[in-house]
């Protein structure tokens, strides 16, 4: 991916996340691009939708294998806001992807109240033998916009 068109991706990965917490919920977003063009889109539901599954990441992911008609996203790049918990890179490898770009740093969001480090600590590669699937981050100006937002907001749902 280019990089000025993953700038644009990554823009338009954290302008839903900065939006979902104007509207209730969290600070994630997420998209799925195929060709130069983006697939399919997804915010953290996980509140909204009372599931602990409904990561941003996870619901791109689900309305992408909707549009496309297939379990598989091999060939698809997902955009998302922040480096994802150890959860959703797992998703992806199930879609078949070999990569994820994101924005802002797990430190962006244990700042924010959204800490994974045991997660992340629990998930990490043992031995020397890495994920088979690339994190790339991106740094973004303005990475962190949804998790301003969310310290703000006077209605968040701490979870």
């Amino acid at each position: 991916m280019p990089t000025r068109a993953a700038h644009e991706w990554a823009r338009r990965a954290v302008a839903p996340a900065t939006e979902s917490v104007a509207e209730g919920g969290g600070p994630f977003g997420a998209l799925v691009v195929r060709d130069g063009e983006v697939v399919a889109t997804g915010t953290d539901r996980v509140t909204a939708g009372l599931d602990p599954t409904a990561h941003a990441e996870v619901c791109a992911l689900r309305a992408a294998c909707a549009v496309l008609g297939r379990a598989s996203l091999q060939g698809c790049a997902p955009i998302v806001s922040c480096e994802p918990c150890p959860m959703c890179p797992t998703a992806a490898l199930w879609a078949r992807l070999d990569r994820v770009v994101y924005c802002a740093g797990r430190h962006d969001a244990a700042a924010a109240g959204f800490d994974d480090a045991a997660l992340h600590e629990l998930f990490a590669p043992r031995d020397g033998v890495p994920w088979p699937l690339s994190l790339e981050r991106l740094d973004l100006p303005g990475r962190t916009e949804p998790f301003d937002a969310w310290r703000a907001a006077p209605h968040r749902e701490e979870y």
